[in-house]
């Protein structure tokens, strides 16, 4: 699934007045879509992410680079495109940027 498909980015970047970008650098790391500037990373995974230790080594490795993990399943944002943007935009709108 191209994470590009997904129609929630460019609604947030418009509502927050703060730019999602897609596909950053954070250390060893790439993140599907990043928020530098309120420090909110969301990621969009498939099943395969389910209880992944790897992923929580790199959750933990994110937060303690001071940036908060939203995580969604392709489902969800496939589904529910608008609930999963109204979470995405409170979450960047509960932090000052």
């Amino acid at each position: 699934m191209r994470k590009r498909s997904f129609g929630f980015p460019c609604a947030i970047d418009a509502s927050a007045g703060s730019s999602l970008h897609l596909q950053v650098s954070i250390g060893p790391f790439i993140t599907d879509f990043v928020c530098r500037e309120r420090k909110i990373i969301v990621e969009v995974d498939g099943g395969q992410h389910a209880d992944s230790a790897r992923d929580q080594a790199r959750d933990a490795y994110l937060v303690s680079e001071g940036y908060r993990v939203l995580r969604f399943w392709n489902p969800d944002v496939l589904k529910n495109t608008v609930g999963v943007s109204e979470m995405i935009l409170s979450s960047l709108n509960a932090i000052p940027g």
